[in-house]
């Protein structure tokens, strides 16, 4: 095979590849993005200086042009999200364990399929209950 043989070979293989990248480009993350737990699982201390160990889960987070914030968090026991001032609508639903949740100077319990709203202007943060992890949603929109 000649030489010019080999580039125009090497062009027609490169062509292809930028073809089938900008295909699966258009095809995977334009219309939908899969992700699992695995893939964006993050050990780190409790947010809004709530410190502890938890696990968060920022799904989406690489999305372009995406307004809304889709997170899971696990807090762990001793851990917290930090008693904090809320800017913008937010909310938190509980899938599994126990728990309790400080609203603007109150305390209430919170248990699996309890969703909070919290608005902005509201002050706010949520603790497991001792021995047990409590897992959390939360979802707001991005400013």
């Amino acid at each position: 095979m000649s030489h010019k043989s080999y580039r125009t070979l090497a062009v027609l293989f490169f062509i292809l590849f930028v073809s089938i990248a900008a295909k699966a480009q258009t095809t995977d993350t334009s219309k939908y993005i899969l992700q699992n737990d695995t893939e964006v699982a993050k050990e780190e201390t409790g947010t809004h200086n709530g410190g502890g160990k938890t696990i968060g889960f920022n799904f989406f987070s690489n999305a372009k042009n995406l307004k809304t914030a889709f997170r899971k968090r696990i807090l762990k026991p001793g851990s917290s999200i930090g008693y904090h001032l809320q800017k913008e609508d937010e909310i938190y639903y509980v899938i599994s364990g126990k728990g309790t949740m400080q609203m603007n100077g109150k305390t209430f319990a919170v248990k699996p399929g309890d969703a909070i709203l919290t608005r902005p202007g509201s002050s706010h943060g949520i603790t497991p209950d001792p021995g047990n992890n409590l897992t959390i949603l939360i979802v707001y929109e991005k400013k």
